[in-house]
């Protein structure tokens, strides 16, 4: 059940899409009634909560309650999406991310060991607060559930209260939901009326009794949902440090449930991994970094810095301070350097790019130098252009490469040239604008120059006697 906005989060995204460890809440939800029952369960949303259909409609089936009137009013528009050969039917709200697979298999085998018509979850609670209360007979047996408005002084003083779990034998359903009458105080239908419905009908109704340890208890307001976060991180994280994975401060670690992480992978304090995250064996995420539906391969370290839909092979470093945008990809053995940024741009293995660089729609050769400052300039102000850099290349400090450009293998800049044409293979650009220099012509020149400069330096100072200069 999905169908309500949920006011108390005060909030204008339906409440069951509120988040907890990258997934909202009702995925938690449909994830745990799938591994119980193997099959699609049925979403039903309102028009309020419209975005619901949308955000579960690759995992679930959904069901329009036309006008939201209680949970029995739910019920039945999701019946009517429920497969006629369905023997039962599982029960679930959509606010109760920490329910677990576990519980729902022992509240289905409930039900069918009594031949009940129903089975729910009863809770003994520390607080019962304004919860249902579940009255039972002399004989142990649940005869109602009163809501906590309407219960007199005796029946508040009952601890067991109903969580709104029910397993239901599918054929009686059908046949009692239109019984429902609506409450002269709110016109609502309540599920919960059933369960007299069924001792009216001489059909047990089946308890599974648990421990009152705030898993059942539904999401209602930030505070609530900021105590299932902190209780579903804890469970993510202990599992992966069983795993393997080192957790220097387990309690600054947020890892989203769609992560995976390599045995001996080591996360220090203040990291957050989120979505589709990759991390491989071995690699250190140093503190304060982010990634984002990042691939990190085996060995690596990334130093306070942020990878956000990139990809980064095996044995690299990243930052600290640097940022990884959607498209990066960086080969093997790479280092990228302090206030570095790469956007859409392909690094070859063993690409050394330094500090307060920029590389934007680039693609990048094998064992290049990016010279620290060197930038990209891919926007003409219209469109984006591609830059080429090929094998072996060495860009100086302060290079500007305005796209689209291409430098060939083995291809040099000086430190400042601005490049705007295609550097062939083996030359040196130098100036602003650049000027093509032959990379050996340059260095022979150089040569031959070196020592006239050389004899010019050491020639001895002249004699002012020998040049007739005053004694």
């Amino acid at each position: 059940m999905a169908a309500g906005l949920g006011t108390r989060m005060r909030s204008a995204t339906p409440k069951v899409l509120h988040r907890i460890c990258g997934r909202p809440l009702v995925g938690w939800v449909i994830e745990a009634a799938v591994e119980a029952t193997g099959t699609k369960p049925v979403v039903v949303y309102s028009p309020a909560t419209e975005a619901v259909r949308d955000a579960v409609a690759d995992v679930a089936r959904t069901a329009l309650q036309d006008v939201p009137r209680g949970t029995g009013d739910a019920v039945r528009a999701g019946l009517l999406a429920v497969p006629e050969d369905a023997d039962e039917v599982l029960v679930l709200s959509g606010d109760v991310p920490l329910i677990r697979a576990e519980l729902l298999t022992a509240l289905l085998e409930a039900r069918r060991m009594d031949h009940a018509a129903l089975a729910l979850v009863v809770v003994d609670a520390i607080d019962p607060a304004r919860l249902g209360r579940v009255v039972r007979n002399e004989a142990g047996t649940v005869e109602r559930i009163v809501e906590a408005k309407d219960a007199t002084d005796e029946e508040l003083a009952i601890t067991e209260v109903n969580a709104g779990l029910y397993a239901f034998e599918a054929a009686w359903l059908r046949r009692r939901i239109g019984d429902l009458r609506e409450s002269p105080a709110t016109g609502e239908l309540y599920l919960t009326e059933l369960v007299g419905l069924a001792r009216s009908d001489g059909r047990l109704v089946g308890a599974l009794d648990v421990e009152d340890d705030g898993r059942l208890m539904g999401i209602n307001d930030r505070a609530e949902l900021a105590r299932a976060e902190w209780d579903m991180r804890v469970e993510i994280n202990d599992r992966w440090m069983r795993a393997g994975v080192t957790m220097l401060d387990p309690s600054t670690a947020y890892v989203d449930h769609g992560v995976e992480l390599a045995q001996d992978v080591t996360l220090e304090p203040n990291v957050i991994l989120r979505g589709a995250t990759r991390v491989g064996r071995g690699t250190r995420i140093g503190a304060g970094s982010q990634l984002f539906d990042a691939t990190i391969g085996e060995d690596c370290v990334v130093w306070a810095s942020i990878v956000e839909r990139s990809t980064v092979e095996d044995a690299v470093t990243v930052g600290p301070m640097s940022h990884l945008r959607p498209g990066a990809h960086v080969g093997r053995r790479s280092e990228i350097g302090n206030f570095a940024e790469i956007k859409n741009s392909r690094l070859g293995e063993h690409v050394r790019q330094h500090h307060n660089s920029y590389l934007g729609d680039a693609d990048v050769g094998a064992d290049t130098n990016v010279g620290a400052g060197t930038i990209t300039a891919n926007y003409d102000g219209v469109r984006k252009h591609r830059t080429t850099i090929g094998r072996g290349v060495f860009l100086g400090v302060d290079t500007m490469l305005r796209a689209p450009v291409t430098l060939g293998d083995g291809a040099k800049t000086g430190a400042g040239a601005v490049v705007t044409h295609d550097v062939p293979a083996g030359q040196l650009a130098l100036g602003v604008p650049a000027r093509i220099r032959d990379v050996h012509t340059s260095a022979d020149a150089a040569s031959a120059a070196a020592p006239a400069q050389l004899a010019q330096a050491v020639q001895p100072a002249p004699d002012p006697a020998r040049d007739g200069g005053a004694g």
